[in-house]
């Protein structure tokens, strides 16, 4: 609808030089007020009729465009919800942001200019040209002569723009990743008083993004000038030839201001469409970052019901010869990883920083795919179960806890949307986290963005409760009761042993595993033993190692 009312609009700004030249050659040059005035009035009509189309045309381009924007965004949000970790890890969350945000408003502004301009512009500039053909056909040979060469100079700046805005939005995602790193990160840069070093470093971010702006921006701006420039030069050859021809009698006064009309008509149009030019290069570039992030595959399964459909007798989970390497890592995470955990057992897993722990049970809800051998849920691999299927029955604290703002009810309610209260305060007290509901004030108490109003410790058992009440078969920790103490964790562990679910606990302290049924002991992505905590204390020199560094050792 906005390009047909901008056409209409179009249609009534190319009929006034016409209206014009009459007035001169015929109302003017005879006296005749009566035509004059009937002009003035149809004047006057195209004026109303023309702000009329326009205002349509203007409410339909920022419908269609606010509409447009709103259903990007929407889709980069479920396409990013479908995104595996290595995905994530590839695209880089800063990244995603500025996609999500800066690209998609240049995307909607593109695409309210060109329903406004696109159209309009190219049928005025070849309307004015074909009716100043109709006013004087040898005196238009002008407008054919300027055509093709604005033509030229408008391609010209928009094949040198396009990829340099490209380099724009790239440096623009630095800026952004640097920003979000300070906001995230601002208690320990004031720690180390190292806030002149950041603002160095931001500075220069932001300069080479200015330089590269800078850089785009002579290019575009030598647009409007040179179409001036070509369009000044035809405006002088026009008056030359129209009043040479005005002096031998073979076009009129009016005839010569019509064509002047049309000219200046061409003038502001090709002003606009340059700047047209030069916004969609914008937007070319910005829609291929976001059309990146579309195109990209995701996890298609992830948001598929389906069944996991286990083996009776088989473990509840295990590793078959896993190997992993993360994208761009190097070095494999894991090697040759084998072992199994049977159904309702706790399984520890140990190791120092960097041993694989995280990367190992990350595996089991296909957080991330092995690169080599399976990974068994119930018998099957998870590679052949639907990721919702098999993350509803596993149970996942991860290191770092996550709480949205909200009121802890809200939050608990993400294990299971529909839990009574009772299965809330049960799941609570299993996580020995009743004394957070007593503090802060019961379920209905806010948590702010991150959970900033908790400790550490707090945070980590709401976020055990969360887990504890979807009743996972596979529950796991990873290193998620670091912030407890050890009467606290002692206490967890003992309430999370009266349930019917394989736990998995990875942790570095061996206090938190020693209890388990069964420790794997990690080192440089291997499993360098596995076992009781006697049966490792007494032959595994590593594990001997951690448990007296950890412990006091008296002669």
């Amino acid at each position: 609808m906005s390009p047909l009312f901008k056409l209409l609009e179009a249609g009534m700004e190319l009929l006034v030089p016409l209206v014009v030249a009459k007035v001169i050659d015929v109302g003017i040059a005879n006296a005749d007020k009566s035509y004059i005035l009937h002009a003035f009035l149809l004047l006057a009509a195209f004026a109303a009729f023309g702000l009329a189309f326009a205002i349509a045309a203007q409410y339909f381009a920022a419908k269609a465009a606010a509409g447009t924007g709103a259903e990007l965004r929407r889709r980069l949000f479920c396409k990013m919800q479908s995104f595996s970790f290595t995905r994530i890890d590839e695209l880089g969350t800063s990244s995603m942001l500025t996609r999500m945000t800066s690209d998609v408003d240049r995307v909607q502004y593109g695409v309210n200019m060109m329903l406004r301009l696109l159209l309009r512009s190219p049928i005025v500039v070849f309307g004015a040209t074909a009716l100043a053909f109709v006013v004087d056909a040898k005196t238009a040979c002008i407008f054919v002569a300027l055509i093709p060469l604005l033509a030229i100079v408008i391609y010209a700046v928009m094949a040198a723009c396009v990829p340099k805005y490209r380099a724009v939005q790239e440096e623009l995602d630095g800026v952004y990743l640097s920003t979000r790193e300070n906001l995230t990160g601002n208690r320990v840069i004031r720690a180390f008083r190292l806030e002149e070093k950041e603002t160095a470093a931001f500075s220069k971010k932001s300069d080479k993004l200015r330089c590269t702006q800078e850089k785009v921006g002579r290019i575009a701006a030598i647009t409007a000038p040179l179409t001036f420039i070509l369009v000044n030069v035809a405006v002088i050859i026009l008056i030359y030839v129209g009043a040479i021809r005005v002096g031998h009698g073979t076009l009129g006064q009016g005839e010569v201001v019509a064509l002047y009309g049309y000219l200046s008509l061409i003038l502001v149009e090709l002003v606009k469409l340059a700047n047209l030019i030069v916004t969609l290069a914008k937007t070319v570039s910005c829609m291929k970052r976001v059309g990146a992030v579309l195109e990209a595959e995701g996890e298609e399964e992830c948001t598929k019901e389906g069944e996991v459909g286990e083996e009776e007798d088989a473990p509840a989970f295990s590793f078959q010869s896993v190997s992993f390497t993360y994208a761009g890592g190097g070095a494999p995470a894991l090697k040759e990883i084998s072992f199994e955990a049977r159904r309702g057992e706790t399984v520890g897993i140990l190791g120092g920083t960097g041993s694989g722990k995280s990367t190992l049970v990350r595996l089991l809800p296909r957080f991330y795919e092995a690169e080599e051998g399976q990974v068994l849920v119930g018998g099957r691999d998870v590679k052949a179960i639907p990721a919702s299927a098999l993350r509803a029955r596993i149970g996942y604290v991860p290191q770092k806890c996550v709480l949205f703002r909200g009121s802890i009810e809200e939050n608990l309610r993400w294990g299971k949307e529909d839990a009574t209260e009772e299965e809330l305060l049960e799941a609570v007290r299993i996580a020995q986290a009743e004394d957070v509901l007593e503090a802060k004030g019961g379920l209905s108490a806010e948590i702010e963005q991150e959970g900033r109003n908790l400790s550490g410790g707090q945070r980590q058992r709401l976020t055990i409760a969360r887990a504890l009440l979807r009743k996972p078969d596979i529950l796991i920790l990873d290193d998620s009761a670091s912030a407890l103490d050890f009467g606290t964790e002692a206490r967890l562990r003992a309430a999370l042993s009266s349930l019917h679910t394989t736990t998995v606990l990875v942790s570095q302290r061996v206090a938190s595993v020693m209890h388990a049924d069964r420790i794997i002991l990690l080192d440089e992505g291997r499993i360098a033993d596995m076992g009781t905590h006697e049966e490792l204390l007494a032959r595994s020199a590593l594990y001997q190692e951690i448990y007296s560094s950890q412990t006091e050792v008296r002669a």
